[in-house]
């Protein structure tokens, strides 16, 4: 079998990343902020020079911020071998150990938390520790799913149980955001330049009629009206998120954010275009 499922606990060694104002602008920008008001809303996270306005990062920035999961001394260098065409991103989930700020420089440490037997498919979960360099404090943790399709039945551990389902009644809030036509063709120069996003051949290969929106840009769409909604727009009181990536979004459609809040700082979450649920079982926590 070519994954090997003893590399759990391989780690990579430390490596630096930086980010600038004008890169916490750009991620704003391109999971939709200001859209809603640009005359107003939102200045704090898509402006640096607003007269009586301090730039602020979303918190949703730090899961494209010094992952440690690329190249050579990336640990998925140490699962073994797979054809990456069946590598789908399956969940993503961070905690702020401190607001995110809008420059600093992290040191990372990724590892491999788990790897598990889903029959027809693995699941590969990825941590990574983000130390700020400034007061060598955590800063973050990232936690990445991929499921890896044709690389199960090995008879191994099915891994944890599924998160529990987002609630059976009405949700307390409804956020809808539109997505650009462009949104991806932004949202990609975050780093992600996957062709898939872009280039309509490309999609093709992969059975869609277009290219497709990101899914962590959904994401960060998603966390904007959580933050809105249950942060009153504060990101210090913005301390973790989780969800399931279960259908890709074309850009030029709308997301509509079910939120369950539950009390005591936690809340449920849905992500849907229309009936389709495109983010599900999702989780956040807030003071």
């Amino acid at each position: 079998m070519p994954l090997d499922p003893t590399a759990v606990g391989a780690e990579s060694e430390p490596s630096t990343s930086s980010w600038k104002s004008k890169d916490a602008l750009l991620y704003s920008l391109g999971v939709g902020a200001g859209m809603s008001d640009p005359t107003g809303f939102e200045l704090e996270f898509t402006t640096e020079n607003t007269n009586d306005v301090e730039q602020r990062a979303l918190p949703t920035m730090c899961v494209v911020l010094g992952s440690g999961l690329g190249g050579a001394n990336s640990p998925l260098a140490k699962i073994g071998t797979y054809n990456p065409a069946l590598l789908v991103h399956g969940e993503q989930g961070f905690t702020l150990h401190k607001p995110l700020p809008v420059e600093a420089t992290v040191s990372s440490v990724s590892r491999v938390s788990g790897i598990y037997d889903k029959g027809k498919a693995a699941l590969v979960v990825l941590e990574s520790e983000a130390t700020d360099t400034a007061d060598g404090k955590p800063l973050f943790t990232n936690v990445t799913s991929l499921f890896i399709r044709g690389e199960g039945g090995w008879g191994g551990d099915r891994g944890p149980a599924s998160p529990p389902k987002v609630p059976e009644r009405d949700a307390d809030h409804v956020v809808t955001y539109h997505t650009r036509s462009d949104q991806a063709l932004l949202y990609r120069l975050n780093g992600d330049r996957n062709p898939l996003h872009s280039d309509p051949s490309f999609a093709a290969a992969g059975g869609f009629d277009t290219p497709i929106l990101h899914g962590l840009c959904t994401y960060g769409f998603t966390g904007r009206a959580l933050l809105h909604t249950l942060c009153d727009s504060d990101p210090a009181r913005f301390k973790s998120m989780n969800g399931r990536f279960s259908s890709p979004v074309l850009p030029g459609e709308t997301l509509d954010v079910h939120i369950w809040d539950e009390g005591g700082g936690s809340a449920r979450f849905q992500t849907r275009v229309g009936d389709r649920v495109v983010l599900d079982a999702g989780t956040v926590t807030f003071e």
